[in-house]
């Protein structure tokens, strides 16, 4: 199998965020970044599924220079090779989706599994937008019914079930009452959700070796696509300072003002 996996460079969520005075954005002086947890439970499901039907894992990310270190990481944690997409402009959803798409195509991948969504604007689009210009089917919220302390996770059982002839995926997704099986035709697109797996930690000999393998530089251009946002942040706003609690004496008054303070009662 090929898969085809997306690696997002994100603020580390541990980092302190703070909103530009003219609300066009975010300070970045200082501020660390890492690859978008969500998409890095990709990396490690796709492995996961490599490791059990062979084939290669190939993880693409969009941005300057720097998100070679999040592509690295990937790398570092067993992907074969990757596909970097220099871009430094603004991106909407649906321009990221556009330029995946065209990576696809070039790729031909069986699968595409990406992060459900990104964990510095919470959108939740791309996957769904792919799927819709490869014509493709999808899932989303890919998760599993075993937990995270089973022994299927710890002997890295792939949660993704490819079909024994290789032209189908079955995929467990979260839904508001419980969870949803559903199979897909290959190629398809799966986004992954925060319980689909544990990602490994990336090995020491997997670090060197990651600096040997290969990156294929891309650009909007040479995809022919144009990126020009369809939609536009306006402004930013920090929200509002939480007030800070108080301590009551007994459970009267706690009721009370619950009651006739915080209406909640």
């Amino acid at each position: 199998m090929k898969i085809l996996v997306t690696a997002k460079r994100v603020e580390d969520p541990e980092s302190k965020i703070k909103v530009k005075p003219d609300g066009s954005g975010i300070v970045q002086e200082g501020l660390k970044y890492k690859i978008n947890p969500f998409d890095e439970i990709g990396v490690e499901e796709g492995l996961r599924l490599v490791a059990k039907h062979g084939g290669e894992v190939v993880v693409v990310s969009i941005g300057g220079k720097e998100v070679q270190e999040q592509l690295r990481h990937a790398l570092a944690m067993g992907a074969t090779r990757a596909v970097w997409v220099n871009h430094t402009g603004p991106l909407d959803q649906m321009g990221v989706a556009g330029l995946l798409q065209k990576v696809a195509e070039k790729e031909k991948p069986d699968l595409v599994i990406l992060g459900k969504q990104a964990i510095d604007d919470d959108q939740n689009q791309v996957g769904q937008y792919l799927a819709e210009f490869l014509g493709w089917g999808q899932a989303t919220f890919a998760s599993k019914v075993e937990s995270l302390e089973s022994e299927q996770e710890k002997n890295k059982v792939p949660a993704l079930t490819v079909g024994a002839d290789n032209k189908s995926v079955r995929v467990v997704r979260e839904v508001d009452n419980g969870l949803a099986t559903l199979e897909c035709t290959l190629p398809a697109v799966v986004t992954t959700d925060l319980r689909l797996n544990l990602p490994r930690y990336a090995s020491l000999p997997g670090i060197m070796k990651a600096k040997s393998k290969p990156i294929e530089e891309l650009t909007p251009q040479k995809l022919g696509v144009d990126v020009t946002p369809k939609v536009q942040v306006l402004k930013m706003a920090s929200p509002p300072p939480r007030k800070a609690g108080i301590k009551v004496p007994d459970v009267a008054t706690l009721v009370d003002k619950l009651r006739n303070e915080a209406k909640a009662v």
